[in-house]
């Protein structure tokens, strides 16, 4: 018997799926749903407040010191056992409810990115220029997870059903791989499935894959001197990056072509006239296979030392963060796409429309109609690698985990942008998020009552990993807290 046939026997067998019981009816099961959305539309009001305060915060990466207690006190105070601090990060958290089996994860996450404060307005006018700006979403993201948790234990409570929620308050996707920490901790060993969903300009079941991505910090360090009266005692640290760079774009002739390799000069000197002695480039390297990340990594380092060498300067490089490739499951996306359509689309009021096509003329190439913003996309086939890259990636080399999509943003939005500062801070974005929600409770009403969804979720894991032991893409390093300084 093969290696993956005895894993999943043996996985049958484990008491998450002897559970006893009896299976609740389909009636009992929809009416569970339809409790749960109710007392979600009920709550809109509470759920915008919170966003809208988190949206306000828009704390980056490991700083949302604000954003993640004011999530988790409210887990705390709806039931939920809550420990803050986790995987040596004092703004992730785990909050459960419940025992036994099964063991349902919920990701929320609510970090920031910096230089894109903006109002909620449909032209670019920042709060405070430079300031940090939710351009993707995670105060809904977050926002609507816990409010998900929240209405499942009710139902829970309510119907007598086993099981255990977890709420996994999770910082600092955007770069910081956040989840990589709390999964290289064993926070989610013990999990059955994991659902997630991420803001967008449509509704629809993630089935695309996401590129492995590992980053890191290059530091030059040179020797000073005036640029004009004694240059030849100088060594520029900013001669080096800038050989490092030009070594590196040529390299982009000789990696895969699918290979994606970004930078920013982070410090590059202070005045003209003086040789800088320090200077400093931040490198992103993604790649649909998390192995081509790792050698086409090894071979920026050698570009940065090979810059150092030639501009006799000394370079030491900090890994930033490191995400596997995302393991799609079929078999669970075909589960969520059901409830993703039970929990409805985003219809717009006249005025949301007349905001929707101010924001859609700032926009360039072929925007999609508003009206998508209230249907759901048809369940696609797998269909390759979506150009970003995210730390659920590691989780789903854990367990079984699930995504989707909903229309947070005018339809055409792209991420990271001005435009989806602005959506996510109208109503517009609340009712996406709130169609998240209802989303994320419909599947964990299913998880919690059909068995069957997890076992064949985890033969299909066990399937795809196959024999690939997952290891962390960012080494042993400590989280690392201080990288948006």
């Amino acid at each position: 018997m093969s290696r993956s046939r005895i894993l999943v026997a043996l996985l049958l067998l484990t008491p998450a799926f002897l559970c006893a019981q009896k299976p609740p009816s389909d009636a009992t099961v929809l009416a569970a749903k339809r409790s749960a959305m109710q007392r979600l539309q009920a709550d809109t009001a509470r759920w915008r407040e919170v966003a809208m305060a988190i949206w306000g915060f828009a704390e980056v990466g490991y700083k949302e010191l604000r954003s993640s207690a004011l999530l988790a006190d409210m887990l705390g105070k709806e039931g939920f056992r809550v420990e803050k601090g986790v995987a040596g990060i004092p703004t992730a958290f785990v909050a459960t409810y419940g025992s036994g089996s099964p063991v349902i994860g919920i990701l929320a996450e609510y970090d920031a990115l910096p230089g894109l404060s903006q109002q909620a307005v449909a032209e670019k006018r920042p709060v405070v220029e430079g300031k940090p700006g939710h351009g993707c979403g995670h105060h809904l993201f977050g926002t609507a997870s816990a409010a998900a948790g929240i209405a499942l234990r009710h139902e829970m409570e309510r119907n007598g059903w086993k099981g255990t929620l977890k709420v996994f308050g999770c910082p600092a996707e955007e770069g910081g791989s956040g989840k990589v920490y709390m999964v290289r901790e064993g926070l989610f060993k013990d999990v059955d499935v994991a659902l997630h969903w991420h803001p967008g300009s449509e509704n629809s079941v993630a089935v695309e894959g996401a590129l492995a991505n590992k980053s890191a910090k290059f530091r030059f360090y040179g020797r000073s001197a005036h640029a004009a009266m004694a240059p030849e005692q100088g060594r520029s640290a900013l001669d080096a990056v800038e050989a490092m760079d030009h070594m590196v774009n040529l390299m982009r002739e000789h990696v895969p072509q699918d290979t994606r390799i970004h930078y920013v000069i982070t410090s590059g000197g202070k005045a003209p006239n003086v040789i800088p002695d320090f200077a400093e480039v931040y490198y992103y390297v993604r790649h649909p296979d998390k192995r081509s990340v790792m050698e086409i990594f090894d071979r920026v380092v050698k570009a940065a030392e090979g810059a150092a060498l030639g501009t006799e300067t000394t370079m030491k490089y900090e890994v930033i963060g490191g995400t596997h490739d995302l393991l799609i499951n079929r078999s669970l996306a075909g589960a969520m796409h059901p409830n993703l359509v039970l929990a409805g689309g985003v219809e717009y009021t006249p005025e949301e429309t007349a905001f929707a096509a101010k924001v859609q003329a700032t926009l360039t190439g072929k925007v999609p109609p508003v009206a998508t913003a209230a249907s759901v996309s048809p369940l696609a086939q797998p269909r390759g690698v979506s150009p970003g890259s995210t730390d659920v990636g590691d989780v789903s080399y854990t367990l079984p985990t699930v995504g989707f999509g909903t229309a947070t943003w005018v339809p055409g939005t792209p991420a990271h942008s001005w435009q989806a500062v602005a959506c996510g801070g109208t109503s517009i974005g609340v009712k996406g998020m709130m169609v998240a929600a209802r989303a994320l409770a419909n599947m964990g009403v299913d998880l919690l009552t059909k068995p069957a969804i997890i076992v064949k979720a985890k033969e299909e894991f066990i399937q795809s990993k196959g024999d690939y032991r997952y290891t962390p893409l960012l080494g042993d390093r400590k989280p690392a807290l201080d990288y948006r300084d």
